[in-house]
């Protein structure tokens, strides 16, 4: 397939970039293709003619977000809203990248596809702004939610774990939330299954299992082979501006009716990841 690939040079465009080489793959990064930008998205969709855009352009500082809440809809909702309605007129299937923070956290079992959202954040509300217009404005459309993404590329949780313990004995974790550790090569490969399965509709793709910011960063040190003291801290001492879910485990529920197996778990995607590293 020829496949454009938004925001290439980000966590998931990394390695969306390796699973998706056996196709004829057109990478775009900010620098190539700015989505908050009508006419520009046009006529690079209507240039290359793809048969699929992947979506990776995103504004995913959270707390970023409450403090710059017009270029959070910029990015996360009139970017998609771009390319949906420019895929819908050269006839190209669009997939998005969503996030577990379109959840309030207060379900207390893993969150389905078909559950309703309901954002505490700028951030979540942006991004499930996005996808509506991706599901109201073309009829070719996948919605790809996932959570906690770390990879080679970029900054992400396992890199600031591993920085803070070479410089201190003594690491202050959050323990109130739980989610879902999501290694990107793990989802990059789910991703590239998808789009070429034509099973159109919302997907929860994340690694399997479930447990806390605490725990993950318990299992990143001991991985590491670093032995530090770690206390657990309520996300209140923190006194960030946007709100987080406390419980955003994703169930992918919509993968296994489609015959996908879920992805390993996320202690095995982490042993993975830093076997790569």
């Amino acid at each position: 397939m020829r496949i454009i690939l938004t925001g290439a040079d980000g966590q998931l465009g990394h390695d969306l970039r390796r699973t998706l080489d056996q196709h004829d793959l057109i990478p775009f990064t900010l620098d190539d293709l700015d989505i908050t930008d009508f006419s520009s998205v046009v006529k690079k969709i209507e240039e290359v003619g793809p048969e699929i855009v992947v979506n990776c352009a995103a504004y995913t500082d959270v707390d970023g977000c409450e403090s710059n809440k017009v270029l959070a809809y910029q990015v996360n909702a009139g970017g998609p809203q771009n390319l949906a309605i420019a895929c819908e007129m050269a006839g190209a299937a669009l997939l998005q990248v969503s996030t577990d923070f379109i959840f309030d956290g207060s379900k207390g079992s893993p969150y389905q596809e078909f559950d309703l959202p309901n954002p505490l954040s700028v951030y979540g509300l942006s991004k499930l702004a996005g996808e509506k217009y991706v599901s109201s404005l073309t009829n070719r459309y996948y919605i790809v939610r996932t959570a906690w993404l770390y990879g080679q590329s970029g900054n992400n949780f396992v890199k600031s774990i591993l920085k803070i313990a070479g410089e201190k004995e003594k690491l202050q974790i959050v323990d109130d939330q739980i989610g879902s550790p999501t290694f990107t090569y793990d989802l990059a490969e789910r991703i590239a299954d998808i789009i070429t399965s034509k099973g159109y509709g919302i997907y929860h793709v994340v690694n399997g299992g479930q447990c806390s910011w605490y725990d993950f960063g318990k299992k990143i040190l001991e991985i590491a082979g670093l032995e530090r003291e770690v206390e657990p801290i309520s996300s209140n001492d923190l006194d960030r501006p946007a709100k987080r879910p406390k419980y955003s485990v994703l169930d992918d529920l919509s993968l296994r009716l489609r015959g996908f197996s879920s992805l390993r778990s996320w202690e095995a995607g982490l042993v993975a990841y830093f076997k790569e590293s």
